[in-house]
């Protein structure tokens, strides 16, 4: 969650300097994630962003519409609005119940956001959500919907509806074989494109003085105490129990899920991921941006991307790039 802006401008410079396509945010409840990128871009930093996910329970969808539009107008980039259900008692604090359904919850939303950006007059009465209205149209880069998902009921779901299918902690097996072919299946059903894939991959090189465990567990401990993800992770052959977020931590450093090494493993691993057909790979240095600080966060990635390119001088590069980007 972003607080301090000027930290969250220098990863939108390591964005710019590093030639990566896109910087992503979560949901914040301490500087609300749009205006943080609306910051950004006032500033000068005009960088593609993508919202990895926003949560539906916090505004209405012709209100994310004109979040999302808003940032692709204000960016002059293509943005990808990521929507998820979110904690199912979060939920509940705000509605007073649950979602029974929340697939239903997120294809209801999704549908009255891509009329809405489409320039339709949008009449829907759903079980959630309910719209009878449209946009003005403005001249914009455009908005791609996507969707979180951790299982192949709501991949069915979000291969439905979503032009981006958003995934964390998902094993590259486990994406490839269970929600791959839900999605394409969902796709399918209604006659449209797949979406494309974009994962979220929890990473930290190795040092003497690091845990890797440690570092897993600052930047998930709410997932791993959460049954749904607990529920994904043992699906996928890790050993993982929501009451035990420090044992599962460590299945997540294990399971090679939370990408731990020297710059060549972590090359590898993330070529793991893209030969089982991900589209887009995000790297997510929060473990060692929570324990270490932001010096390290953006060392670590600016080794990474080195790496992961080939790049014969890592060392040099990495020194230049991080001058630049402080």
């Amino acid at each position: 969650m972003a607080y301090d802006l000027d930290d969250l401008a220098r990863f939108a410079r390591a964005v710019q300097d590093f030639g990566l396509d896109r910087l992503y945010l979560g949901q914040s409840t301490l500087v609300e994630s749009h205006q943080a990128v609306a910051y950004l871009a006032g500033k000068g930093l005009r960088v593609p962003v993508g919202l990895s996910v926003a949560l539906t329970p916090l505004r209405h969808p012709m209100d994310a519409a004109v979040q999302a539009r808003s940032l692709a107008v204000l960016t002059g980039s293509e943005v990808v609005a990521g929507y998820g259900i979110g904690d199912p008692d979060f939920v509940a604090s705000l509605r007073g119940e649950r979602y029974a359904s929340p697939r239903t919850a997120i294809a209801e939303y999704l549908s009255i956001m891509r009329g809405l950006l489409d320039g339709d007059a949008v009449e829907f009465r759903g079980e959630y959500f309910s719209m009878d209205d449209g946009l003005h149209q403005i001249p914009n880069p455009g908005v791609s919907l996507g969707a979180g998902l951790l299982r192949p009921k709501m991949a069915h779901t979000v291969g439905q509806s979503a032009d981006v299918a958003i995934t964390l902690l998902t094993p590259p097996a486990y994406l490839s074989k269970t929600l791959r072919p839900a999605l394409r299946e969902g796709a399918e059903s209604v006659g449209r494109a797949v979406p494309r894939v974009a994962t979220i991959v929890s990473a930290a090189l190795e040092r003497p003085s690091r845990d890797p465990r440690k570092l897993a567990y600052a930047a998930h401990e709410s997932h791993l105490s959460g049954p749904h993800y607990a529920a994904m992770l043992r699906a996928a052959g890790l050993r993982v129990d929501p009451g035990d977020p420090w044992a599962g931590a460590k299945s997540l450093v294990e399971g090679g899920v939370f990408a731990y090494g020297t710059p060549e493993s972590l090359s590898a691993q993330v070529a793991e991921y893209q030969l089982h057909g991900e589209d887009e790979i995000v790297l997510n240095v929060l473990g060692v941006l929570l324990t270490e600080g932001v010096d390290a966060a953006l060392a670590d990635l600016a080794t990474m991307v080195h790496a992961i390119r080939g790049d014969s001088s890592i060392d040099s590069g990495v020194t230049q790039t991080l001058h630049r980007v402080h």
